[in-house]
């Protein structure tokens, strides 16, 4: 582990967490925590610096501090809190990212990068392959949201590692991250009342809990172990997959089948209400699923996820209480919801 840790995304609870971890490890001086807003939650004996990463001050924070480790948590698909706009998120990941790697070329005692990324970088689409590896490329780039956003910033960290090749890179593309504190779109998506579904479409869907998050995190951040390396890219997933319909019986929750182009009014009248991130990729994966091979995460970077994608999904499903439903009574609640829809808005 570097002496000099810098983490940005602290005021999110994940950042938070993974401050608050880091510091046990034994060959961690001094930790420093950095976001644009003062975390609600404590960073344990860390440091806070209020920088935004999309202004050039965060080189001066690296250079003064002498920071060696970056870890780049500071890439979301939905704002902090609730605060702010799709924009904003925006700015941050694909601008602020930029920023922060300038500073870190310009910083020589930088020497490792870790940049949480996500499997939204393979896109969502009906060639897909049945699993994607690290090196598949996508079939159809996404073309918008927070999968637009990651595929921007991985081109950019790939751009950095060809100019500093001194600094070891490590980016982990995470599955649909779920767990208590959540807050990813698909936390959202899962939380309404009742799901919209594309009728005609049950998708394969991965999960990792933020607990193994935190502990891949850790591990990207230090040195290797033996027989292990942590530079490179590496696919995060829970082992196995849930079906959209699995998760929904499983949390209680009815499902209301569209047709696919009434989905795309559907996701516009969720954004109105606060679901920020229901973009066309996010759809695009709620109707063709995604599933990684996690081949490489176990054998080259060393990491073995304590839950699987269905123990992550429970932990998150318990965390939010029970549903409209039980899940015994789900499915003839669904034919009801959808017998009495109007012809051409969805059945089941």
């Amino acid at each position: 582990m570097g002496k000099v840790v810098l983490v940005t995304g602290v005021a999110r609870q994940l950042g938070g967490r993974f401050v608050r971890r880091v510091q046990r490890e034994p060959d961690v001086d001094r930790v420093i925590g950095v976001d644009a807003v003062p975390p609600g939650h404590h960073l344990g004996g860390a440091d806070f610096i209020r920088a935004d990463i999309r202004h050039p001050r965060i080189a001066r924070v690296l250079a003064e501090h002498g920071v060696d480790t970056v870890v780049h948590m500071d890439v979301n698909g939905t704002p902090l809190g609730k605060r702010g706009s799709r924009a904003t998120v925006k700015e941050t990941n694909v601008i602020g990212t930029m920023q922060l790697l300038g500073a870190c070329q310009k910083t020589p005692s930088v020497k490792r990068l870790v940049v949480k990324s996500s499997t939204n970088v393979y896109g969502s689409a009906p060639r897909d392959p049945a699993i994607f590896t690290e090196t598949t490329p996508p079939k159809s780039l996404p073309s918008g949201g927070f999968a637009k956003d990651v595929v921007e910033v991985e081109g950019y960290v790939r751009g950095f590692a060809r100019r500093r090749p001194d600094v070891a890179v490590c980016v982990l593309r995470f599955a649909n991250i779920l767990g208590p504190c959540a807050d990813s779109p698909l936390a959202e998506y899962f939380a309404l009342p009742v799901l919209p579904t594309v009728l005609g479409f049950d998708p394969r869907l991965q999960f990792v809990h933020e607990d193994d998050v935190i502990e891949v995190l850790r591990i990207a951040s230090g040195e290797p172990r033996r027989g292990t390396l942590n530079s490179g890219t590496f696919n995060v997933a829970g082992d196995g997959v849930l079906l959209l319909s699995q998760a929904a019986r499983r949390l209680g929750r009815p499902t209301l089948p569209f047709f696919l182009p009434t989905v795309t009014w559907v996701g516009s009248a969720l954004r109105s209400v606060g679901v920020t991130d229901f973009s066309p990729e996010q759809i695009r994966l709620l109707t063709h699923g995604r599933v990684v091979r996690t081949t490489q995460m176990r054998e080259t970077l060393g990491f073995d996820p304590r839950y699987t994608t269905a123990g992550a999904f429970e932990d998150y499903a318990r965390s939010r209480g029970p549903g409209l439903l039980p899940p015994e009574t789900l499915a003839r609640t669904v034919d009801r919801i959808a017998a009495a829809l109007p012809a051409g808005r969805g059945q089941k």
